[in-house]
């Protein structure tokens, strides 16, 4: 695959995502990462919070939780990326499920209608500056009876997706329509993290 952007001379970027997805963008993009874990809880949604307030603060903590496990050396030159996702239903968040009866409720709860989904992009630049930011689209499903649903739950996908399905897996069918951009359903918006990178000098096209 031909690379499209690379990092700017002397940077090093530091993915705090366990999403594969997430790392495909990259690897797509053509740009070398680090994957770094974070440790700690994520947090909890906070009463009179809202979805996208919610998901910029999760992937802010995800960020500097990543930023804190590393010496004062290994931050010198890094730029930190991490992201989070949150399904929402009439402001209702949907959480990963914590079984497949729990899977299979959020399906139907979803089926024939839409929902938002918001994805929550936190960048510790290598300056010390914070660049936060969210995107929303809106994604159609179609009314599925339960067999139909029952049978994807069964498929073990939706296990530890937000709102129990991936769009960019097996749960595709689900899906009617979007209005909005599909890479920020899949967990990453990617127009407006390459516009940010480009801008901020981190990320340069290969020519």
């Amino acid at each position: 695959m031909v690379p499209l952007f690379r990092l700017a001379p002397g940077l090093r970027l530091l993915l705090a995502s366990a999403s594969p997805r997430r790392r495909q963008f990259l690897e797509e993009w053509g740009l070398p990462f680090t994957l770094v874990r974070p440790g700690g809880i994520e947090p909890s949604p906070a009463s009179g919070e809202t979805p996208a307030a919610y998901a910029c603060r999760a992937a802010r903590a995800k960020a500097h939780a990543a930023a804190a496990s590393l010496t004062a050396q290994e931050r010198t030159g890094s730029l930190i990326l991490s992201a989070d996702t949150v399904v929402t239903l009439t402001d209702d968040i949907l959480g990963k499920p914590h079984d497949a009866a729990h899977a299979l409720t959020m399906l139907e709860r979803l089926a024939g209608r839409d929902h938002n989904v918001i994805s929550a992009v936190c960048l510790l630049l290598p300056d010390g500056q914070e660049e936060l930011f969210s995107d929303v689209s809106r994604v159609f499903f179609h009314p599925w009876p339960r067999s139909v649903l029952q049978a994807y739950t069964a498929s073990g996908e939706p296990d530890d997706k937000a709102g129990a399905y991936a769009i960019q897996g097996q749960g595709a069918f689900l899906v009617e329509r979007i209005e909005g951009s599909w890479s920020t359903v899949v967990g990453l918006p990617v127009t407006p993290l390459a516009r940010i990178l480009l801008e901020r000098g981190c990320m340069l096209p290969v020519s």
